[in-house]
């Protein structure tokens, strides 16, 4: 019961970030701010150690999937690859993968899930680490739903399908749905804009 209300309340507070993300965001003004990044240390798909360090001053979006799943992850990760490639002219905007199966997600498993959709693995990164780590990154600081495996050997595992914008100084920036359409074209028109943003502060 308590993972349940935990999971619960998880979800509300998402909903109630993208309605006030809605309702706050200006076709001409700054995207709201609605949480920030903290320190973490995982491990890519070359195997090497990766840190928040590694995107600070770079836009970038993230998502939580696993390489198992049967469900949305592939889309997603599909939607993602479409994305990078449309965006392949911006220098500064990076990609994030968290598995949410890190027990299972290996770097080498990562690795070959990632050249599976010719990720560049300069600009996108796929994590793995601690599923503490992971866990309470997707539900304490980017406010998503993730959990443990449904049934053991099952392949589900409750994960959020939402992308999420975060600018060059670790500040979540907005929540898309990788399901719907229009939001994807939201989420490249707002992701050139913090680039857009940041290349201008370096700049002055």
């Amino acid at each position: 019961m308590k993972r349940f209300l935990s999971v619960f309340l998880v979800l509300w507070m998402g909903v109630v970030i993208l309605f006030v993300f809605n309702r706050s965001r200006h076709k001409n003004g700054p995207l709201p701010e609605l949480g920030a990044v903290p320190e973490f240390t995982l491990m890519d798909q070359r195997g090497r150690g990766f840190s928040e360090s590694h995107l600070r001053g770079k836009v970038w979006i993230a998502d939580f999937i696993f390489t198992r799943c049967a469900g949305p992850c592939p889309l997603m990760t599909q939607q993602l690859m479409n994305i990078a490639q449309d965006l392949a002219a911006e220098p500064d905007i990076r990609f994030v993968s968290f598995s949410v199966d890190p027990d299972y997600d290996t770097p080498k498993v990562l690795g070959e899930y990632a050249d599976k959709f010719l990720a560049d693995a300069n600009r996108w990164f796929f994590l793995t680490g601690a599923r503490t780590w992971i866990y309470d990154l997707a539900i304490k600081h980017f406010h998503l739903a993730a959990g443990g495996l449904a049934e053991e050997g099952s392949g589900h595992i409750l994960h959020s399908t939402k992308f999420v914008l975060v600018d060059h100084a670790l500040k979540i920036r907005g929540y898309y749905d990788s399901l719907v359409p229009e939001q994807l074209q939201r989420l490249r028109a707002d992701a050139k804009k913090l680039a857009a943003e940041t290349g201008a502060a370096h700049a002055a």
